[in-house]
């Protein structure tokens, strides 16, 4: 046995064990940091399959944020983790939810067996027409060339899942400051580091994403970055989360979604058809895009993070 089948073996047994853990126990808060492990462990397996801009954003996506979103959310439901364990399904249910979790996975299983061979794919032309775009990078230029319409209903759906969260907001803070404010200790650890590593950090997000069209990176491993050194500040104290009545914050949400629908559009009469780019202009286009969702992925996550308004806007 080698050592590249020993160690795609060991992973992918860590993630099959990883996943049963984290259905299996019972305490949120661990199911949690299961969960945060299980991300983690799908990055590996990202990077084992020579995808590094998969694994970059599901460690960042996947592994991070996501986990910082249920962790905040264990948080807040602890009062009622007692009562919850306390409820058992009956035996009807469990094994009403065994078989169909059966079921789902069976046909699954069917689904891939049953797949053509060769399996159709597009790959022929789309290497017949990436040069065209003039990117180095075969993801970012698929994402967005040849799947633009998914890239942008992702952009919209980080959006809507903000708008989500402010539902939550009572009415008496609607417009107000998201999250708590936190209180700045001059000597302490994190203003220290909330003082080194967000000008590293903002420079390293412009690297990845510049390098994004050329090699593995993009507007959103830069953009998690550029929301984890905003939120890093705002915990540490040295500034305030802004109230989400600002006019400049909403700007800065819809900014990417709105900027790739207007070149969208502006591929109908000057390439033939939305989303499609004028020859010689694919490049600088779908930079444009990346930098204007950069900007709107970063506001986006760092505003999920914090969660719904909780104070008004002048406390």
């Amino acid at each position: 046995m080698n050592v590249s089948l020993l160690v795609d073996g060991s992973l992918l047994v860590m993630i099959v064990v990883v996943a049963l853990w984290t259905i299996a126990v019972r305490d949120s808060f661990a199911a949690v940091i299961g969960y945060a492990c299980y991300g983690l462990l799908l990055g590996f397996a990202w990077v084992r399959l020579a995808a590094i801009d998969a694994a970059l954003t599901e460690a960042a996506i996947g592994g991070g944020l996501t986990s910082v979103l249920l962790i905040r959310a264990v948080v807040r439901l602890r009062s009622t983790e007692a009562s919850t364990q306390a409820e058992t399904p009956g035996r009807l249910q469990r094994i009403l939810a065994a078989i169909l979790s059966a079921a789902v996975a069976a046909a699954l299983g069917v689904v891939v067996l049953a797949l053509p061979e060769p399996a159709p794919s597009l790959a022929p032309q789309v290497a017949q027409h990436i040069a065209s775009t003039g990117l180095g990078n075969a993801v970012t230029a698929v994402l967005l060339a040849f799947r633009a319409t998914d890239t942008l209903l992702e952009a919209v759906v980080l959006v809507y899942a903000l708008v989500a969260v402010w539902a939550l907001t009572p009415d008496r803070f609607w417009g107000g400051r998201p999250g708590q404010k936190y209180d700045a200790d001059p000597n302490g650890m994190l203003a220290y580091l909330a003082r080194l590593l967000p000008p590293l950090g903002i420079i390293v997000a412009i690297y990845v994403f510049w390098v994004g069209a050329d090699l593995p990176g993009g507007k959103f491993q830069a953009g998690t970055l550029l929301a984890a050194m905003w939120l890093l500040a705002i915990m540490a104290g040295l500034t305030d989360a802004p109230p989400v009545s600002r006019r400049w914050l909403r700007v800065a949400l819809v900014a990417g979604s709105v900027v790739f629908l207007a070149i969208g559009f502006a591929g109908v009469p000057l390439a033939g058809a939305f989303l499609a780019y004028p020859e010689g202009y694919a490049k600088p286009l779908i930079l444009i895009i990346e930098a204007a969702s950069m900007l709107s992925i970063a506001v986006t996550l760092g505003l999920l993070v914090l969660g719904p308004p909780e104070r008004s806007e002048h406390s």
